[in-house]
């Protein structure tokens, strides 16, 4: 099949082991971004596979209809950036893993990096240091403090291990399926959602984007936070109502945020608020980007383009595309 890849940055597919899975395959790397769709449009104009790293081009009816040769789309996690229902229209076959069984370690590592760097004004330090100023302020220690995880799945049970382990107490507020099976791993649930905002130091976002998630924290939720509190997402910037966050870090509630999720991506100084506030440490997206998390993820994807073309088509979003 001639496979093309989008989005590759850094040129590192090609370095992974499981590259080697796309052997007998034509195919075709970009390593820019673009979101043009006329460019697009060229780019995979012979594509009959397409993979797509995580959410960094979105897939929109306008450009599907200009792909009559496109078989397949192939990525991993969930996809509110390709337009599904226009996919099937075309005879498009979507697959995506949503790899339940396994965590993103490096996704749980870089929440807890982004709070260490936060309670320990580490770019601050850094800064000052380089200016020749020596020290900047006082941190905060993490042992004693309550960290709140809204949403309790894979990586959830991850990152409540890293503050075991940090000698903070763990509180949550989730689903009920999920607040049940955080109880069974020995954590306090909150009784209700209020009055697990106002108790919480540290608010972490563990959830999936998707309609029953948008905007799940709202500006009157955010005003409930201390104003010492920090909120870190590496999740979804969605899961929190449309520019709430920047008014509520302006308001002091909660007092900082650490976040690698933003809601235009990729994105610059002009077009982010929170880029030019100074209770606000923005990362670009980087919470899975590790060649570890690289090869996990690759190599589903490219063993769901090779299902496709054995004619066992796996991890099938749109089955409907596939009855004759």
């Amino acid at each position: 099949m001639k496979v093309t890849i989008l989005d590759d940055w850094f040129d590192t597919l090609r370095g992974l082991p499981s590259f080697a899975k796309l052997a007998g395959h034509e195919v075709t790397e970009w390593n820019d971004h673009v979101e043009d769709v006329a460019t697009l449009a060229e780019r995979l104009k012979d594509a009959e596979a397409l993979v797509l790293i995580r959410e960094r081009t979105a897939i929109r009816a306008g450009l599907i209809a200009r792909l009559p040769k496109l078989r397949l789309i192939s990525q991993r996690s969930v996809y509110p950036h390709i337009d599904v229902d226009a996919c099937t229209a075309a005879g498009i076959v979507v697959s995506s893993d949503q790899h339940d069984g396994t965590p993103s370690f490096a996704a749980a590592e870089m929440t807890w990096a982004l709070l260490l760097a936060s309670v320990r004004q580490i770019p601050a330090q850094v800064a000052s240091l380089k200016a020749g100023t020596w020290q900047a302020g006082v941190g905060t220690t993490l042992r004693g403090k309550t960290l709140g995880i809204y949403g309790y799945g894979r990586i959830a049970r991850v990152v409540a291990g890293y503050a075991k382990a940090f000698g903070m107490e763990v509180l949550v507020w989730a689903r009920e399926e999920s607040r049940e099976r955080a109880a069974s791993d020995g954590h306090r649930v909150a009784p209700d959602k209020e009055s697990f905002l106002r108790t919480v130091d540290v608010l972490s976002l563990h959830m999936r984007l998707k309609p029953a998630t948008r905007g799940i924290l709202t500006r009157s939720d955010l005003a409930l936070m201390k104003p010492s509190a920090i909120l870190v997402n590496t999740a979804r910037a969605g899961l929190i109502e449309p520019g709430a966050l920047a008014d509520a870090l302006a308001a002091g509630r909660p007092g900082w945020a650490a976040v690698d999720v933003l809601d235009i991506e990729p994105v610059g100084p002009e077009r982010e608020p929170l880029l030019g506030l100074p209770n606000a440490l923005c990362t670009p997206h980087v919470g899975y980007v590790t060649r570890e998390e690289f090869e996990i993820h690759f190599s589903d994807i490219y063993d769901q383009i090779n299902a496709f073309a054995a004619g066992k088509p796996i991890n099938v979003v749109n089955p409907e595309v596939l009855k004759p």
